[in-house]
């Protein structure tokens, strides 16, 4: 009885702290849409410096944010090959577990971009980050593909989810969308897998904020060493281009559903 009241209680504890860090996310976004993407336009002429700045900036207070939910008790979260993540120009591909996923990644990165949906640049909250760090939205397969290979070229870190939207559950994946392999393929471009693993479900498909888990949701973000993506030159034919792109994306699926239901039996 008593351990049973100790976990609701802890659990009506964890609901508040979601619930202060919901709000403290959104306060944020429009601090930022009203102030933060202004005062760039004005200090910074150039669009590219300005973009740098603006993401620097979203970095650290993601940062600051990871921690509030930290030491809120609202999550843990360990990260292991950490190193892999600190150069530039990295293509991150990972899945999609919680809607904190592009949070925890994103301040783990010096320089980093990301495809984000075009309804996040519509919303009152995300408008700002996402039009003042030029994030790249997904309006259009084929510039979506070189916008992402140009930020690459340029030092930026661009992560993906190649699912598109949270996975269906702890254990099992979307089909793979090949966005992800499409890039790697027609540039030459290296890809580093992250196996994101949650211990509690938090935040998942249909899962609204004030659904916490009687106990704390402990995140894995396991970078794993880089996929080199098959040799097919960037002029070379289409349809074989194509067919690269297509494999690889089923390898990619085919090794983090084997890698998620391994790590999900420890």
């Amino acid at each position: 009885m008593l351990t049973r009241l100790f976990w609701r209680a802890e659990r009506f504890q964890r609901v508040l702290a979601t619930g202060f860090c919901f709000a403290l996310f959104g306060f944020g976004g429009l601090l930022v849409l009203c102030l933060l993407f202004p005062a760039l336009r004005l200090m910074y002429f150039d669009i590219a410096a300005s973009r740098r700045m603006a993401r620097k900036i979203i970095c650290q207070c993601l940062r600051f944010f990871v921690r509030v939910m930290i030491l809120t008790r609202c999550i843990s979260v360990e990260v292991r090959q950490r190193e892999r993540l600190a150069r530039e120009g990295i293509l991150i591909v990972a899945n999609h577990p919680s809607l904190i996923d592009v949070v925890l990644l994103i301040a783990l990165l010096r320089r980093p971009n990301c495809i984000v949906k075009s309804r996040l640049r519509d919303n009152v909250f995300t408008r700002g980050p996402v039009l003042s760090a030029g994030f790249v939205i997904n309006d259009n397969g084929q510039q979506l593909v070189a916008d992402c290979l140009a930020s690459l070229r340029s030092g930026d870190s661009m992560i993906i989810f190649p699912e598109g939207t949270r996975s269906p559950s702890h254990d099992s994946l979307y089909p793979f969308k090949r966005g992800a392999a499409n890039i790697a393929v027609r540039g030459g471009q290296m890809l580093t897998p992250v196996l994101i693993t949650v211990s509690q479900p938090m935040l998942g498909k249909g899962m609204a904020w004030y659904q916490a888990p009687f106990r704390k949701p402990h995140f894995i973000l396991d970078v794993r060493e880089d996929w080199l993506p098959p040799a097919v030159s960037e002029s070379g034919a289409e349809g074989a281009q194509a067919r690269a792109a297509r494999a690889l994306s089923l390898q990619l699926h085919s090794f983090f559903l084997k890698e998620l239901r391994a790590s999900c039996k420890h």
